[in-house]
């Protein structure tokens, strides 16, 4: 039977993975890399990067581009194509190298947390042993970029995404919340006097951006950083924390 490494890899600082992390990079016989267009080509070159850091002799590569995702038809039915989609992608990868009974995919973060790795392994025919290296979530880099916990004392807190922040509104009896999936800046829908932002893009690289302070005084400062990172990179991914308590 096939094994199916998932592994973690943090946001994109080679020093994010772990000493498990590089062992499973090391033992792997075929490792897939995404393609998401060319200007985000530098996304599998840290792959790359992060790959030949951790071996002396790098395994095979297999490369597959990742298909467009619609939308027409409502965002739930949109995932559930796309990720099927993203797993014949993974299979047809795989068959191409039939001698590969250790195959690996580097994760962004870590593949519990708002990564669909897990999900789209379940759907690949026939089935492989999945096993999963955890890695360094964007939450975890972003509190310590800022030193800052994530919590109150013995107080709750949640995580959810930039769509549901625009559908939903705040959410209700929630302190705290961080964000992740946010493409469009949904604090912005939100009564942003008594929230109190801390926000990251490129959480733990070189390429690091921070933005901290109480969200009615730089939320127009995020959104211009944002847009300017992105058009300068080709690419951005970002999280933050709000809690409605101002500090």
């Amino acid at each position: 039977m096939t094994e199916l490494l998932l592994i973690g890899i943090g946001t994109g600082n080679p020093d994010h993975i772990t000493r498990e992390g590089i062992a499973a990079i090391r033992t792997a016989e075929l490792i897939l890399i995404p393609r998401k267009g060319a200007d985000k080509s530098d996304l599998a070159g840290l792959r790359e990067r992060i790959i030949d850091e951790a071996t002396d002799t790098a395994p095979q590569i297999a490369y597959f581009d990742i298909p467009a995702r619609r939308a027409e038809d409502g965002y739930l039915r949109g995932v559930d194509e796309w990720h099927d989609a993203i797993a014949l992608r993974w299979r047809a990868a795989m068959d191409e190298h039939p001698g590969a009974t250790r195959v690996a995919l580097l994760i962004w973060g870590d593949p519990s947390l708002y990564d669909s790795s897990l999900r789209i392994a379940a759907l690949l025919e026939p089935q492989p042993k999945i096993r999963v290296v955890p890695g360094i979530t964007a939450l975890q880099a972003l509190t310590a970029a800022h030193a800052i916990p994530v919590n109150e004392i013995g107080a709750p807190f949640l995580v959810t995404t930039g769509r549901r922040i625009r559908e939903e509104g705040w959410p209700q009896d929630v302190e705290t919340a961080a964000v992740m999936l946010d493409g469009e800046c949904s604090f912005q829908t939100l009564d942003m006097s008594g929230y109190h932002i801390w926000w990251g893009a490129y959480v733990g690289m070189a390429e690091q951006l921070l933005i901290a302070g109480p969200l009615a005084k730089v939320a127009d400062r995020i959104v211009e950083t944002r847009a300017r990172a992105r058009a300068d990179h080709g690419w951005i991914m970002d999280i933050y924390l709000l809690k409605k308590s101002v500090i």
